[in-house]
């Protein structure tokens, strides 16, 4: 499930923190942690924002729906499957009743989320409670998680989010790595951006933002 990324993560830190080759190297006080589309909805999950998929299913029959609504195309029909599943799986509906549970893990002291999804499935009173600096950078032009719904709507509920929104045709898979030209002729929707899109320079300017906000908040 969506939600339980988070207690992946946890176990990740867990296992890190017990690796004798890691875990000399490891200051336990600054522990943060990044991600990007639904590794950016983990950062939120994991920071205290809780999932409830009533509020998402509500939104998603609003007026107000998008795109977030959907399956992603990397993931194809999502939706169709997870209903399947849902229907035949006793241990899947199980796994979904998990979703209004808490996911913080309060050794990570900072987050940074790119392009983060499902923001219509945040209980926006659990965003309110954040306690920790996140901060969340999108692209104005995202067409898989626009920032309305989004980025804009999980900081704007935050008392220390911090939005930086890149203007123009910037849009979801920007922030993933330069392709291939095979990559490019495979998959061009995820790796060729819009006319005037500078790809490197928004790495540039995305990865200088999260040094700048680690260094002041994992001192």
């Amino acid at each position: 499930m969506w939600w339980e990324r988070a207690r992946d993560l946890s176990a990740v830190i867990d296992g890190m923190l017990s690796d004798p080759t890691f875990m000399p190297r490891i200051d336990r006080q600054r522990i943060g942690a990044a991600g990007f589309s639904l590794g950016g909805y983990t950062m939120i999950a994991i920071a205290r924002g809780i999932t409830s998929l009533a509020h998402y299913q509500e939104f998603c029959a609003s007026a107000q729906a998008d795109i977030s609504c959907q399956s992603p195309p990397e993931f194809g029909d999502l939706r169709a499957k997870a209903k399947a599943l849902a229907d035949s799986d006793a241990a899947y509906r199980s796994a979904l009743a998990g979703d209004s549970r808490s996911y913080r893990d309060a050794r990570v002291r900072a987050m940074f989320a790119m392009a983060p999804a499902l923001g219509p499935a945040f209980l926006p009173e659990s965003l309110e409670r954040i306690e920790i600096p996140v901060a969340i950078v999108a692209g104005a032009a995202d067409t898989i998680a626009p920032v309305g719904s989004n980025a804009r709507c999980d900081a704007a509920h935050m008392r220390q989010g911090e939005l930086t929104i890149f203007p123009g045709n910037v849009g979801h898979y920007v922030f993933t790595v330069d392709c291939t030209s095979a990559g490019r002729a495979t998959v061009p929707t995820r790796c060729i951006d819009a006319p005037g899109v500078d790809r490197d320079a928004i790495h540039g300017e995305t990865a200088q933002l999260a040094e700048a906000f680690f260094a002041r908040y994992l001192r």
